[in-house]
């Protein structure tokens, strides 16, 4: 560093001694040069001005009147200034790099305030979120719960709405037994009591036979609509013979009263399922038609009994106007509580409902019960 720093020394009093000997206008890019390459030197102003000091002694010698020591003085300061400049520019640069950065450092205290501000912020959203998260879980469980119990709740209305079907179907059984039992015999009786009668007024006058012939006829019309509203509450047919006897009496007189051809197909062997399956099974066939009649403007139905690998399989089918499926949960009035009857009907005996319709191709009712052990069972 030191033979360096001699070196330059040198060519800087060899550069300003040919600067003194020039005009007084000569250039001072020399002092540039010499400037510049004190910065690559990392030299500073004051070992510039040592440098400066050391030449200028050199090259003014006592020699020379006070004149001219004064001019080469002043053109010596000229140089020296002009060598100077770039070192000055630098430090001029340097601070203002200085400032810069200690405005980028300002800035960056102030970011990271704001990082930690944010940081603090974050983990208080954090802990929130936490909170939140705890509170939607415990909400959860209450809404877990609450399903729970509502379908505990809704078990249990099915539970009394099948209980309510199995009373109303002992309730009519037991009327369909009165209504057969009492009732038919004693106007049975009364029917037998006024022929005796007719006979012991045969002597009488005309008038008398007559209104004891209406009578009887009035009695034997009450009969035969005893009769057939036992056959609706109950049909005994179906306890004393069982329910294909049953379904074809009930569609024997369907077919009189509406004019629709119903049709029947069923194998022997369903009458060894237990009664409540056949109930179940009259009942669907009963509802169902009884809808066809009401609503679907049909002119045949068929229905069909089958069995299948464990279960017995009732389908119903008309030719009807039918309806779309989506509307079935709007249906309202008798339409919709017969399929509700029907469907709560067959989940009584543990088996599946289901409705298939479209419009114009009229409308099937699929059930299908399960039987026990997957296999026949006796009669109750």
């Amino acid at each position: 560093m030191k033979r360096n720093l001699n070196g330059f020394s040198r060519r800087y009093q060899a550069a300003l001694q040919r600067h003194l000997k020039q005009r007084p206008r000569a250039g001072l890019t020399p002092a540039q040069g010499l400037g510049r390459r004190a910065i690559t030197m990392r030299l500073e102003t004051l070992d510039l001005a040592r440098i400066h000091e050391q030449a200028l002694s050199a090259l003014v010698l006592p020699g020379y009147t006070a004149g001219t020591r004064a001019e080469m003085i002043r053109r010596a300061g000229a140089f020296f200034a002009e060598a100077i400049t770039p070192i000055e520019e630098t430090h001029r640069i340097a601070l203002e790099a200085t400032v810069h950065l200690g405005q980028l450092n300002e800035a960056l205290r102030r970011r990271s305030e704001e990082l930690g501000a944010s940081n603090r912020k974050l983990k208080e959203e954090i802990g929130q979120r936490k909170a939140a998260e705890e509170s939607f879980r415990q909400s959860e469980q209450q809404s877990a719960q609450l399903l729970a119990q509502s379908r505990r709740m809704q078990e249990h209305l099915r539970l009394l709405s099948r209980q309510l079907l199995s009373a109303q179907e002992e309730e009519r059984k037991k009327i369909s037994r009165e209504l057969h039992d009492v009732i038919a015999q004693t106007l049975t009786t009364i029917n037998v009591r006024l022929a005796a009668l007719k006979s012991e007024a045969a002597l009488n006058t005309q008038g008398l036979e007559q209104s004891i012939a209406r009578t009887q006829e009035l009695v034997q019309r009450s009969v035969e609509i005893v009769h057939r509203f036992a056959r609706e509450l109950r049909p005994a047919v179906l306890d004393d013979l069982g329910l294909i006897p049953a379904l074809q009496t009930f569609m024997k007189n369907f077919r009189e009263q509406t004019g629709i051809l119903v049709t029947l197909s069923a194998f022997a062997a369903v009458e060894q399922v237990s009664g409540a399956t056949r109930t179940v099974l009259y009942r669907v066939a009963q509802e169902a038609l009884n809808n066809v009649a009401r609503h679907a403007h049909a002119s045949e139905a068929e229905v069909t009994i089958q069995k299948l690998d464990g279960a017995v399989s009732l389908k119903i089918k008309d030719n009807g106007n039918g309806f779309r499926q989506e509307r079935l949960s709007n249906v309202k009035g008798n339409r919709r509580l017969g399929l509700l009857g029907m469907k709560e009907r067959v989940e009584m005996v543990n088996g599946s409902f289901a409705v298939e319709s479209a419009p114009g191709k009229g409308t099937r009712i699929q059930v299908q019960i399960p039987l026990a052990n997957g296999g026949w069972r006796p009669t109750d």
